[in-house]
């Protein structure tokens, strides 16, 4: 399979999915939930840089997220379990009560 010549920073990837950027932030802080070579840092003169995505890294992404939305508590207990701060999550779940089913 052909690499893919485009990374997609996760500030456009949630704009093009329409998922919340703090969502994908989370997800993405473990590389374990990304496909190996999927999700690349990317130098931006920055200290930390940024992290970007490949299109069968958003896929990946995409598949992720509507398997969590599935679980018990779904996306707030997989926040919950990641130990995030209670003022992200509900900004999250915000977001996440407007999403069309």
């Amino acid at each position: 399979m052909a690499r893919s010549r485009f990374i997609y920073t996760l500030k456009e990837v949630a704009s093009m999915i329409g998922e919340n950027l703090e969502l994908i932030e989370e997800v993405t802080a473990n590389s374990d939930n990304i496909a190996e070579g999927e999700l690349v840092y990317v130098r931006d003169g920055t200290e930390d840089g940024t992290k970007g995505l490949t299109q069968n890294g958003i896929d990946d992404l995409q598949s992720l997220l509507a398997d969590i939305r599935t679980w018990d508590g779904g996306i707030r207990q997989f926040l919950v379990d990641e130990q995030c701060d209670p003022e992200m999550i509900d900004r999250v779940m915000v977001d996440e009560v407007k999403r069309v089913p």
